[in-house]
């Protein structure tokens, strides 16, 4: 199926007809994940279980190996103190 990049406002929009949208399970409105693969544009749906972020995709961001320590940030000022 042949479609045309068009200008909307300041930006490009391609229309993605019903069916594709249907087969691809991606819904109006939804956020999707846009990346490029072998000079290919790759459209994924994005699922959500509550809010904006998925704690499991967020926990999958931080680094295996990291230290704790604890961090001084001087004396308290003004109603900092407990």
């Amino acid at each position: 199926m042949l479609a045309k990049v068009q200008k909307w406002g300041n930006s490009q929009g391609i229309r993605i007809p019903k069916h594709l949208l249907e087969h691809s399970q991606i819904k109006i409105g939804q956020e999707v994940d846009l990346t490029v693969q072998e000079g290919k544009i790759i459209v994924e749906p994005i699922h959500k279980i509550r809010g904006k972020y998925d704690i499991n995709e967020l926990a999958g961001r931080m680094p295996q190996q990291g230290s704790l320590v604890e961090e001084d940030w001087g004396t308290p000022v003004g109603r900092e103190e407990w």
